[in-house]
């Protein structure tokens, strides 16, 4: 079978692979098994791999990469290059940090000598989206890799050749990429020691599924419909400016944007108004074109999922779209209801509602079956007091829900199983072994 890969833009064909056998992806796990028995022995040579190797290996192919990403699955290229920028961050911090995360952690008992070590689990298995290509793929492997272990990708088939441009740029026999369709994607858990899954919570539920048939450890990060709550003691003009960016950012499709605007009824309208004239402002169009905020969604299917949407949000409220549809490209679209609408809206879709009190406020942000990220805009103090009841993995004051190499993310309810980034993320693939010495 072949995949073939399109520019979302423009429609062209861009390159078809051939996709690998069963044969040649266990073949590939073999080898990965085999370097890893080695690999875990030596902190300090994973650790100079990443500041030797990888970060220079991004640092040179930057431009290309971003060109790539943003021809395969239409994002702004101004954002594209962000996200080279942010992966290079984030092996900074593994340089830095790592190895110390990684230190036996010694406890106080009766016996000569106790302590906690991590330990590698083995082959790590990392099924990715096309929507951050690069990112995603790094916040799951630079952790698996520097833990000791070895680490299989199996990249969204749109972004293929961006797949295989990792595989070069990580430049190691610990790294593979592997062409198959997504149907074929769980057939190889059983064979792997770990698996991490970012994606949809329908097929997150079945790689968890298979994977506990296999015992096999997971972490899924999966949907989200993130509540964008505004106080009344919010910044309007602030507020609006984050919230244009969190909805609109990646073309609307990321699992953290701003997805649900909870905003106090005394402001509601002011706050309607200037976002409805910020979204007006959105620079549409070329991906390629470094003044382009908003380009096309990623596909034809994600086009129709996204309109389809729309029109159900218009048997629920009012719906304005804010331009006209052109291609694979949907203008910023506003959404007023007091209606519960619990599907995640991949695309450029902001759902506005009202509230009289805070209580409110937290009822209609855990109202989604999703709890992956929250941010509240306000009185810092108020809004702090609001954390502790809303059901996410993630709560941001004055600032949209982001991922950071120093932060722990993840979600709850539907949005997840487990953690990635941060010390907490780095030791999900290892082996936490206890250490007795009588």
């Amino acid at each position: 079978m072949v995949i073939v890969t399109k520019n979302p833009y423009t429609g062209e064909v861009m390159d078809e692979y051939e996709e690998f056998s069963e044969d040649t992806v266990l073949n590939i796990i073999g080898k990965l098994r085999d370097e890893q028995r080695y690999w875990k022995n030596d902190i300090d040579e994973r650790i100079d791999y990443l500041s030797d190797t990888l970060k220079p290996s991004l640092m040179r192919e930057k431009q290309k990469l971003a060109k790539l990403m943003s021809s395969e699955m239409g994002k702004p290229i101004a954002q594209s290059v962000a996200e080279i920028d942010k992966s290079i961050r984030l092996v900074d911090y593994a340089v830095e940090n790592f190895k110390t995360f990684l230190e036996n952690e010694y406890v106080e008992t009766e016996a000569k000598k106790s302590y906690v070590r991590f330990d590698p689990i083995g082959v790590v298995y990392i099924i990715m989206p096309w929507n951050f290509p690069l990112w995603q793929v790094m916040r799951a492997a630079v952790p698996a890799l520097a833990a000791g272990n070895a680490v299989m990708l199996k990249h969204a088939s749109i972004v293929t050749g961006t797949s295989l441009k990792i595989e070069k740029i990580f430049n190691t026999p610990l790294f593979r990429s592997i062409v198959v369709k997504g149907s074929r994607a769980i057939n190889f858990i059983k064979h792997v020691d770990g698996v991490s899954f970012t994606g949809s919570t329908s097929i997150g539920s079945k790689i968890a599924e298979e994977a506990g048939k296999h015992i096999k450890k997971h972490v899924l990060e999966l949907g989200g419909s993130d509540p964008f709550i505004v106080l009344k003691s919010a910044d309007i003009e602030n507020a609006v400016r984050n919230a244009a960016f969190g909805r609109l950012q990646n073309n609307g499709q990321s699992c953290i944007a701003s997805k649900r605007f909870i905003v106090h009824e005394d402001i509601f309208t002011d706050f309607h108004r200037a976002l409805k004239e910020e979204f007006e402002r959105t620079n549409i169009g070329d991906p390629l074109d470094e003044k382009t905020l908003l380009g096309p969604l990623s596909s034809e299917e994600q086009t129709k999922t996204v309109t389809g949407q729309i029109d159900d949000l218009k048997k629920l409220g009012d719906v304005e779209i804010l331009g006209s549809p052109e291609g694979r490209i949907v203008p910023p679209t506003i959404a007023v209801t007091d209606r519960i609408y619990n599907e995640e809206v991949f695309g450029p879709v902001a759902i506005l509602k009202k509230f009289k009190t805070q209580e409110d406020a937290v009822k209609l942000a855990n109202e989604t079956p999703f709890g992956l990220g929250a941010s509240v805009w306000g009185d810092p103090e108020d809004a702090e007091k609001m954390v502790p009841d809303i059901e996410s993995g993630m709560v941001f004051i004055n600032k949209i829900v982001t991922s950071d190499p120093r932060m722990p993310f993840g979600g709850v309810k539907q949005s997840g199983i487990g953690r990635e980034l941060s010390r907490y993320g780095l030791l999900e693939f290892t082996n936490i072994k206890s250490v007795w010495i009588q």
